[in-house]
């Protein structure tokens, strides 16, 4: 049985070796990116209205737990990278009265990753719902590559929509979407 557990910033600064392994056997990134990764998401634990949720299956066979996936997300600010960037470039293809509307009072979803042993059981549809019930915010956002990928399909199926694709982070080469939808989910 999987059961979602809620844990703030400390705790996620304490487990996050095993959050990388999830992250690394879901995303398969280059090797010389992992400890940036790491500084990323620590830094993440420190923004507003940080929140996480960890997967975790729990069978009786099983001594303890195991974390088999993880998601979480914070309010959007000024002054976060990545909050600016998206911003400008929606900003730039919508409009300004779009962008607020979308990211003027925004949960960003950073990151949601499940290990690959137990993808397509809807375990990241579920830690999604878990992640934004409740929240205050306008809007849900997130960053995805923008290819066919079961991720993908997820946040259409969810509502999630379409407001910047084939978008180039500054110094990076690949091609993302940025997708958000209105909360609350339903």
């Amino acid at each position: 049985m999987i059961e979602f557990r809620g844990a703030g910033p400390a705790e996620f600064a304490e487990r996050l070796e095993t959050v990388i392994d999830i992250y690394t056997a879901a995303m398969k990134p280059p090797a010389d990116q992992i400890n940036g990764r790491k500084t990323i998401m620590r830094n993440h634990a420190t923004y507003p209205h940080f929140q996480c949720y960890f997967a975790e299956l729990r069978d009786s066979s099983l001594s303890s737990p195991v974390t088999v996936g993880f998601a979480y997300g914070f309010r959007g600010a000024p002054g976060q990278w990545w909050h600016d960037v998206v911003l400008r470039a929606v900003t730039d293809r919508l409009g300004e009265e779009a962008a607020n509307a979308w990211m003027g009072y925004v949960f960003e979803l950073a990151e949601i990753h499940v290990h690959p042993d137990h993808q397509s059981q809807g375990i990241g549809r579920a830690m999604i719902r878990t992640l934004c019930a409740g929240r205050p915010e306008r809007s849900a956002i997130l960053s995805t590559h923008d290819q066919p990928t079961a991720a993908r399909h997820l946040y259409a199926s969810m509502g999630f929509t379409d407001l910047l694709t084939r978008f180039v982070f500054p110094g990076g080469y690949e091609d993302y979407a940025i997708v958000g939808r209105p909360l609350p989910l339903t």
